[in-house]
């Protein structure tokens, strides 16, 4: 009888070290997570930890921004180490389909043409479409798409603004896309075009970078950019068939309003670099 006692607690002790050995592997959890870090206020990169700043992995310099608020906050609720990967727009979408990260959190539109390759959590933000030009220039007063007929303009490569929203102004000068949203913004301010189109957050913390930027909002309108409701719900790039993932994210998100989104960009915007 004793022997069989021992047994079973040699069993029993067994499982117990099996279960916590499973739970410290669940806890110990690295979540790669990529994103440009130039793309501000959704990420952007500083020297430092300040406001609750991500280090960079292979690098000094620490990533911030709205989504690494939103994957800190993730990784929270589910127990994760987070670790942040700094990669160009173009190389986003092809690490994930190769499982070199986990997913990407970079302010990605859950187009069609995506999710053919990779695929999207539910949206962790909804960005309206928005133009900017110079206060002082030719097309500050402009009050809809028709009012920029003949710009010369510029987005980012591989958008929705650039490739969807640009060809929608008549006779407009559509300059080569340019690699990040700061070398378009830079365009704008140097007078190498008069406008670029972008979402509304990227607008309103370049209007912080740049006072001399205005930003029009057509939304509302009867002469606004027509874009589906995909190209402008911003996702979370996950690896094709990585289900577990997915409804792991999605849970998370599932308890998160638009108010909780908005007030979380709102505070990304307040703490970008150029802001302070």
């Amino acid at each position: 009888m004793k022997k069989k006692s021992l047994c079973a607690l040699a069993v029993c002790g067994a499982a117990v070290l099996g279960m916590a050995s499973a739970a410290s592997a669940e806890e110990g959890k690295v979540l790669k997570v990529a994103m440009e870090c130039a793309y501000a206020p959704y990420n952007w990169t500083q020297p430092d930890d300040s406001n609750g700043a991500v280090p960079i992995s292979g690098s000094q310099d620490y990533a911030n921004g709205y989504d690494v608020m939103m994957a800190k906050h993730i990784c929270e609720e589910l127990g994760y180490e987070l670790e942040i990967v700094s990669l160009d727009w173009d190389s986003l979408v092809p690490a994930v389909q190769a499982g070199t990260i986990d997913c990407a959190i970079a302010g990605q539109s859950i187009t069609s043409a995506r999710l053919e390759s990779v695929d999207f959590s539910e949206p962790y933000y909804y960005a309206s479409i928005i133009t900017l030009v110079k206060a002082d220039g030719e097309y500050a007063d402009a009050a809809g798409v028709a009012d920029l007929k003949g710009v010369t303009c510029t987005s980012q490569i591989n958008t929705v603004w650039y490739d969807t929203c640009l060809p929608q102004i008549e006779d407009a000068n559509i300059l080569p896309a340019q690699d990040t949203a700061p070398a378009m913004l830079v365009a704008l301010n140097s007078g190498a075009c008069d406008a670029v189109v972008t979402d509304m957050p990227t607008g309103m913390a370049a209007c912080v970078a740049y006072p001399n930027f205005k930003l029009l909002d057509f939304s509302g309108s009867d002469d606004d950019f027509e874009v589906s409701e995909e190209e402008i719900n911003i996702g979370i790039s996950i690896k094709k068939g990585n289900t577990e993932l997915k409804k792991a994210i999605d849970s998370v998100l599932a308890d998160m309003t638009a108010d909780d989104f908005t007030a979380m960009m709102d505070e990304a915007i307040s703490v970008q670099p150029l802001s302070e």
